[in-house]
């Protein structure tokens, strides 16, 4: 395939120099998309399906609520003033599945009775009234009561360990599932809130607790008023939790210490003070970045065992329970995450609490924001574990997903409650993070950090747009490039490629979208911040037209992303790939990412050799950054799980890796009990866990396999210093291998009998991936009331993980889809479900998909997510039949 590769690489050129383009030039050259407008006021069968107007405008809540956890059901009594443009007697608003005992307006010294009615399955809403109130000032008034969820959406409720507890999950559009309410971010109000619950449990809202008596036989929790709030970011949270007070001393930025606490379920209560002391100096941190104090009067970090992430109400933050219950001696991943996820939510107090997104169309501003800053401040309080590069790997990540025709740019137009949600994937997370992080690169973080300091001071308790923002960065340095270079790429989907070729001392860079094979490129262009470096000489310029010619000093290849920064691809010449991969040890972590991921987009483009990306891992193999030592290896692994390689390729490539990695094992050494490595550094440990990964599936493997599998035997018989959590999911996995189905059936039942926040999902998911049919069966069926609604959806992940029980999933799917899609979870489960679809490699399986499941996704937010499934099938399938056989020698020839 290297002739391949070099015929495409000047066919491209050809085509690159004679195709007809537009004459663009600078900023006009781009033919940039206009600003996009929010079709907000949609209407059908008389009522807004979107946006609700400015009508009517909440101005502040008051919440009366009545919560006992163990109850499926709770009540309340809910104020609202709000202020009315013109007179009316109909008012829109949002409320899902709640029984309204009593709807009434209060207008001056009048009390009007109205009727309630639910007009959509999304929760739109309509208040009728017998006459006409006057414009300006009125008080809607309720009494209701609401179903608590078992899943984590709206207010919902688990049973742990035979006490029971509940939290509330409002974003984007779950808030109406337990408050009557204007649920939309624009609308940032103050919100009192008074919780009556039973007598002896914690009540936790956003604002500090006021007081707490007791009344009717009800412990009664007044809460202060908050800061202004969209509803998205309430919380209220009851139960006997055990709860661990402190304070994270003053800063010079907040002279008073800022109250903390750390509240999980009672199990947890042991494993609480990593989390006290490692939230505070985040907290210090950032302070610092962003020149200011934390915004809210108090924090509390609060855990649940079923949330799938994290989620930033003011003040109040939520988390799955493996985030945060832990101690020093936690895995560095599971370390790794705390430091990523808690420095994420703590940036959303500032940036999409403080300043909130007028709409959810710039819901990827917050985040992706929120997710730069993850790793950003992750790095700072952790630099041991290399957090940053993490911020890479998501990137490049997303693009496999940006490169689809299926997709949309980061961001989307949001007509329609139905489309929110489609806005929360790999796109705004990984996409919008990368670009965001690539514009700090070409600014400088003083720069960046000076526009965001401004954007926030402009828009304190307010909300924003995104050109708001980009007109704020742009300000701060002083290039109005800035603005148009953004809205190249968040305006629109794909990814760049760079055509790079040296031409005597200089270099000519091309841009393209980038294409898999067999999917047409579009002429899609951008305004692309480019950093390139040869040794130790770096440029930095903005690529405004279609091509460039650069010039840079230095010696040795040229390195086309510098540090890994840029989102985008890009393509080289036989000979100057060659040089680089040759100088790869030379690479910074990002750089060796970026390489790999270009030569990997490269083979599913038809261009690349399975041969330039073993060289790669050849020359990476030392690298001191693990992510970066096997991010060619990694790349190779995604060819053979996608099924693109047959039997005599597979035993090829084990014996491959076997050579080039056997010999390191030596030297790092493996004991797989507690705390054998916690003293020595991350780094290292990091480098053994991605080395023992690769070597498992090795002839050179065996003796670990027995070392984890004995391991295993004697950590789930009761010994835990048997085995360190950092190997437990391949100590698990190849236990089953070892004992067998009825090892399976055991280990489910000891997770479900277990509160563990690491053992319990990763025993679950062991089982599920085990590749064995019966277990896969039997598992997706099972009726066992321990069994939570999300841990499902974590079992139907790990079954259509494995290609042995892949098909058996999708039948179950096809069997329970109208189960899965019902209810107000079935936005989340639907979700899920099509991502998992994603796993197939055939066109006839794509056919099918789109036969039976499109019509069914029809009008769903898993529509899009669909529809990138069947397209990633068909593509695979696509690239198996045109180069399957040749990857596949290609593979053998590694032998």
């Amino acid at each position: 395939m290297t002739l391949i590769r070099c015929f495409a690489f000047l066919v491209a050129l050809a085509l690159f120099n004679t195709a007809s383009f537009p004459a663009w030039a600078g900023e006009a050259s781009l033919a940039e998309p206009s600003p996009i407008e929010v079709h907000g006021n949609r209407f059908r069968d008389d009522y807004p399906l979107g946006r609700l107007g400015d009508a009517v405008r909440p101005t502040a809540y008051r919440l009366d609520l009545t919560i006992d956890p163990s109850s499926s059901r709770f009540s309340g009594e809910v104020e609202i003033d709000v202020s009315l443009a013109q007179a009316t007697s109909t008012i829109f608003l949002h409320g899902r599945e709640l029984n309204v005992r009593r709807l009434a307006v209060r207008v001056a010294d009048r009390v009007i009775e109205g009727a309630w009615a639910q007009l959509d399955e999304h929760g739109a809403a309509r208040i009728t009234l017998p006459e006409a109130l006057p414009a300006g000032p009125a008080t809607l008034l309720f009494k209701y009561d609401a179903p608590i969820s078992n899943a984590a959406a709206g207010m919902f409720r688990v049973e742990v360990d035979g006490a029971w507890y509940s939290w509330t999950q409002f974003q984007s559009t779950d808030a109406r599932a337990a408050i009557p309410s204007f649920d939309e971010p624009a609308f940032k109000t103050p919100f009192a809130v008074t919780l009556r619950t039973p007598a002896g449990l914690t009540a936790i809202a956003n604002a500090p607790e006021l007081s707490m008596t007791r009344e009717g036989g009800l412990d009664v929790h007044r809460f202060d008023v908050t800061a202004p709030l969209p509803t998205y970011l309430v919380a209220m949270m009851v139960g006997p939790f055990a709860v661990l007070e402190s304070a994270v001393e003053p800063t010079l930025q907040r002279p008073e210490p800022l109250p903390l606490r750390i509240v999980s379920t009672q199990q947890n209560a042991g494993r609480l003070d990593y989390a006290r002391k490692n939230t505070a100096e985040i907290i210090r941190l950032l302070e610092n970045w962003f020149g200011e104090p934390f915004p809210y009067p108090k924090l509390d970090q609060v855990t649940t065992p079923i949330l799938p992430g994290a989620m930033e109400n003011a003040g109040a933050a939520l988390y799955r329970d493996g985030l945060l219950v832990m101690d020093a001696k936690a895995p560095l991943a599971q370390q790794m995450e705390f430091g990523r996820v808690v420095s994420h939510e703590m940036a959303h107090q500032w940036f999409g609490n403080l300043v909130t997104p007028e709409w959810w169309d710039d819901l990827w501003l917050n985040e992706s924001f929120a997710n730069v800053m993850g790793y950003l401040i992750g790095q700072a309080w952790r630099p041991d574990l290399d957090i940053w590069s993490g911020m890479h790997d998501e990137g490049f990540v997303a693009m496999d997903i940006d490169a689809l025709t299926a997709g949309r740019a980061v961001r989307q137009p949001i007509e329609t409650t139905a489309e929110i949600d489609s806005a929360f994937d790999r796109i705004t997370y990984g996409k919008g993070g990368h670009v965001l992080a690539m514009i700090g690169a070409y600014l400088g973080e003083e720069r960046f950090k000076a526009g965001v300091r401004s954007f926030i001071a402009a828009h304190r308790h307010g909300t924003a747009t995104s050109d708001d923002f980009f007109a704020a960065l742009s300000d701060a340095a002083d290039d109005d490039r800035i603005v148009p270079a953004l809205r190249s790429f968040v305006h629109q989907q794909g990814v760049p490629l760079l055509v790079i070729d040296r031409e005597g001392d200089q270099y000519r860079i091309t841009q393209t979208p980038y294409a898999p094979l067999g999917v047409a490129s579009s002429e899609t262009a951008w305004l692309i911040p480019i950093c390139v470096r040869r040794g130790r000489e770096s440029l930095c310029q903005m690529l405004e037209n279609r091509s460039m010619t650069i010039e840079i000093a230095g010696s040795g290849p040229l390195v086309p992303n510098a540090w890994g920064a840029g989102y985008y691809r890009f393509e080289l010449a036989p000979r100057h790939w060659d040089a680089l991969i040759d100088g790869a040890s030379n690479l910074s972590g990002g750089e060796a990412l970026s390489v790999a991921n270009s030569l990997y987009a490269s083979v599913l483009a038809g261009r690349g050799t399975v041969a330039e990306l073993a060289r790669l891992s050849g020359n990476l193999k030392n690298h001191a950054d693990s992510r970066a030592a096997f991010a060619a290896d990694a790349a190779l692994s995604k060819l053979v799980r996608k099924g693109l390689v047959d039997a005599e390729g597979r035993r090829a490539w084990v014996s491959f890796r076997q050579r080039l990695y056997a010999p390191m094992l030596r030297r790092y050494g493996f004991d797989p009990s507690a705390g054998a490595y916690a003293e020595e550094h991350p780094a290292q440990t990091r480098w053994r866990t991605a080395l023992v990964a690769v070597l498992l599936g090795t002839p050179r493997g065996r003796k670990l396999r027995g070392q984890l599998q004995d391991a295993a035997e004697k950590y789930l018989r009761g010994d835990r210093a048997a085995l360190d959590q950092a190997w437990l999911d391949q100590a698990l996995d190849l236990h089953i291998v070892g004992v067998g189905e009825t090892a399976a059936r055991q280990l489910v039942d000891q997770a479900l009998a277990s509160e563990d926040p690491v053992f319990r999902p990763a025993a679950l998911v062991a089982a599920a991936r085990s590749s064995k049919p019966a277990v896969a069966a039997w598992l997706l069926n099972m009726e066992d009331a321990r069994l939570r609604a999300s841990e499902r959806l974590d079992i139907l992940d790990g079954v259509m993980a494995r290609s042995a029980t892949r098909d058996l999933g999708y039948d179950w799917i096809l069997s329970h889809l109208d189960t899965l899609l019902a209810g107000s979870d079935g936005p989340f489960f639907a979700t899920r479900v099509a991502t998992a679809l994603g796993q197939f490699c055939s066109t006839e399986r794509a056919e099918q998909m789109s036969r039976n499941l499109r019509p069914r996704f029809a009008d769903t937010a898993a529509a899009l997510q669909l529809e990138r499934s069947i397209e990633q099938a068909h593509n695979c399938g696509v690239l198996a039949h045109e180069f399957g056989g040749a990857i596949s020698e290609e593979f053998a020839r590694l032998n």
